[in-house]
This record gives structure tokens, sequence and C-alpha cells, in this order.
């Protein structure tokens, strides 16, 4: 989907070898990202695993003046900021298939047995706040759960209180 982009957050964490900057991250120190909090440079901002992590409120808000979709990979506690500052967004929760597989995932990642741990415990807290999402999806085949969020956006766009009433108007009073 061309008209959807994906944010790229801060974050205060080191990179991981495969990990680019302005790709995958911004990767800031905790100074420079104390700075843009005191700035009100943050759509939201979290503290996750001893790092923080945040999404610039700037790059969103060119995004949708341009007609995008904004893809925002944040935690339950970036989405509930998001509800609470009343920003309209539409809330996915991605579960994994299994806590088995959830644990081999984060087992692939640099990051330590520890941490991967700790992952997983918060990531079990986490799950039980599904249900203050709009849609749940499972990630057991990637290219399926892609598919399930490429239908959430179009049946989003497709809203009555997101749609441009001027032409639906125009037609109903016997326009072309």
């Amino acid at each position: 989907m061309d008209d959807v982009v994906r944010s790229v957050s801060c974050t205060t964490r080191a990179p991981r070898a495969q990990e680019q900057d302005g790709l995958d991250y911004y990767f800031i120190s905790a100074q420079q990202f104390a700075e843009r909090v005191a700035a009100g440079d943050f759509l939201e901002w979290a503290c996750v695993h001893r790092h923080r992590y945040g999404t610039l409120r700037q790059p969103i808000d060119e995004a949708t003046a341009a007609g995008k979709d904004v893809l925002l990979v944040i935690d339950v506690q970036g989405a509930e900021q998001l509800r609470r500052a009343g920003v309209d967004a539409v809330h996915v929760f991605v579960l994994p298939p299994s806590w088995q597989a959830l644990e081999e995932r984060l087992a692939g990642r640099e990051s330590g047995t520890k941490t991967a741990r700790a992952r997983l415990a918060v990531a079990r807290q986490e799950s039980a706040q599904y249900t203050a999402y709009d849609y749940v999806l499972i990630n057991d085949c990637f290219a399926e759960a892609l598919a399930a969020l490429k239908a959430i956006v179009l049946a989003e766009r497709h809203r009555v209180r997101r749609a441009d009433p001027a032409p639906i108007l125009q037609l109903l009073n016997g326009g072309t």
C-alpha cells in the first residue's frame, strides 16, 4: 500500500547488528531524548526495558497532511497515550501464535536470555489488554497477518466518519 508509511521511532538503546539508523529507529542519546521530550517533539513516548522509545510528532503530521496513513509500531503505553490525547487512530493488537513462538523470536535477537525473558513476561502482561484495541491479529504467518492489516486499513478508510461528504452529497442530490 503506497499510501501507508511506517513511522520510525526514536530510541535510546544501542542498535542491534542488522539495524540501521533512520530506517529501523533513530538511535539517539538519553540527553537528546530528554531534550526532545522537553520540547514536546514526541506524539508519545515510554520507558520500555530500561530504554526510552518515542514517536516524533512532525513526521506523523507531515504524512497525514499529505493524505498518508501512518503505521506506528508502539507498545501498550504508547497506545494509551494516544487514546488519552484523543489522537484519531485505529489500534491493532498483534499477538504471537504461541508464547513458545514469541520466545523463539526473541531468542533470535541479540539481546540476551535475561532480556528475552523480561520481554516475554511483559508481553504476557500486556496481552491482557488486547480488548482495549479495535482489532487483534495473530501473527502466525507474516503474509496472512499483513493481508489482514491491509484489509483493516482499507475498511477503516471507508468508515462513514472518515468520508468526505461532498462527493456523497453530490451523488445523492442527483449529481454525477
